[in-house]
């Protein structure tokens, strides 16, 4: 049984028709008139008229005043990420296999060729994701990245952000934003290198964007506004939870803050610390965080750990943090999540900075099916196969045999001629040939 003490008036998917109208325009611009149609984009809704692809001296002088602090603490979080893909990517092997006598099998994991990497820079200048995207694209041996992000409050690209690209590996980078820019990496514009795969966050032109184009290029997730969910009983400090809640609602006015819990009293004191914590953030913050709790933050009540675990499922947040008593049973349990944050001491800031874990995640539900962005998202499992003449005398007969049961009297006819040529006057059974 579940009670909601607090039901959102909006879901993460209300917005998703303006962005779908407004993307689809975009795109049928851009494709037609390519980068003349970009440069149009950037100067009216980023107000910038500069050089889109940046030069090695440009980046040189614009991130020369970032102090060496900034840069010890970037460096420290590339590492982190870089070393964690690392690991991903070890995950996956090479292999061989002899399936029938005489029939060999394998696959190989290889990365593609072209990533493009987006990071935002409206409300805030996006940091974690720039060397979030890139650092694990160079960590998957990625030979070209490109990446990307808007100019900040008019002027280039924000310098720390800047700093995070090019400490991270990226091999081009172009001050661009939102939609255009997702465009400019699949097409191929500027650079004339298509990327294989585009990633990274934004908002929900972005994300629409991403959406789009997928088919034509590879993405991360389908991806929304941030969402966090808080699974607490009656062990957890109130005051660390909706401190956490109130952390990721300062997204965006549509990034969703749910708290599931078994203690009616506990989900009581945080309802009442959140409007406070809010009301304390600075004017940026307050205004996002304000929208968001209004709108799409909920507390939902449950009788039993087993009903928490069904709702916290249903919802799939992008982030769910556990505040409970014995972290390895919702370990063991919990099955729908971006990213799973175990006990207090691992809060979402914490993955999104600097723990090393990837940062983009899926929202809107997704993360049912999906998993957020890792090292497996660069690689391509490739398989191949070989076998012996002798071999060919059962795989023959078995594949003409079952072509014809399918009708296809063409596949069936490959057989044939194998075992004519390599088996001459064999009698072989290959099925009746198709009289359709």
């Amino acid at each position: 049984m579940i009670t909601y003490l607090k039901k959102a008036e909006k879901t993460p998917r209300t917005e998703t028709a303006t962005a779908q109208r407004v993307v689809t325009d975009m795109l049928e611009q851009i494709q037609a008139r390519g980068e003349d149609a970009v440069r149009q984009y950037a100067r009216e809704l980023d107000g910038w008229t500069g050089d889109i692809v940046m030069t090695r001296d440009q980046i040189d002088r614009q991130i020369r005043d970032v102090p060496a602090s900034v840069r010890a603490d970037i460096d420290f979080a590339i590492r982190q990420v870089h070393d964690f893909a690392v690991a991903q990517k070890a995950s996956l092997q090479e292999f061989s296999i002899e399936l029938h006598p005489g029939v060999t099998a394998g696959q190989r994991v290889i990365p593609v060729n072209v990533v493009g990497c987006y990071a935002p820079a409206g409300r805030y200048a996006h940091i974690a994701s720039a060397y979030m995207g890139v650092a694990t694209a160079k960590a998957a041996g990625v030979k070209t990245v490109v990446a990307c992000s808007s100019p900040f409050r008019g002027q280039g690209i924000h310098p720390h952000v800047l700093y995070a690209f090019q400490a991270a590996g990226a091999d081009l980078i172009l001050t661009l934003g939102g939609v255009q820019a997702i465009a400019t990496m699949a097409y191929g514009l500027f650079t004339g290198q298509p990327a294989d795969v585009v990633v990274g966050p934004g908002n929900k032109f972005v994300a629409e964007a991403k959406r789009t184009l997928f088919g034509q290029v590879g993405i991360d997730v389908f991806a929304g506004p941030s969402e966090v969910a808080v699974i607490a009983d009656d062990s957890a400090d109130p005051t660390i939870v909706a401190s956490d809640l109130v952390g990721q609602a300062e997204h965006g006015h549509e990034s969703p803050a749910w708290l599931f819990t078994t203690s009616r009293e506990m989900a009581e004191q945080v309802m009442a610390l959140v409007p406070e914590l809010i009301a304390a953030l600075p004017p940026t913050a307050k205004d996002a965080a304000t929208a968001a709790w209004r709108d799409y933050g909920e507390v939902v009540l449950c009788d039993s750990r087993e009903a928490v675990v069904d709702i916290s499922d249903r919802y799939a947040s992008e982030h769910l943090e556990v505040h409970a008593r014995d972290l390895d049973w919702w370990l063991a349990n919990l099955t729908c999540y971006g990213s799973l944050f175990l006990g207090e001491e691992t809060t979402v800031a914490f993955g999104d900075k600097t723990s090393g874990p990837n940062h983009v995640l899926p929202t809107k539900g997704a993360a049912r099916y999906s998993g957020g962005l890792s090292v497996h998202k660069f690689m391509k499992t490739l398989t191949w196969q070989r076998m012996t003449r002798e071999a060919t005398r059962q795989i023959g007969q078995v594949t003409a045999r079952i072509s014809r049961l399918e009708g296809m009297e063409a596949h069936a006819r490959t057989a044939d001629d194998r075992m004519r040529k390599y088996f001459p006057g064999s009698r072989v059974e290959m099925g009746a040939p198709v009289e359709v």
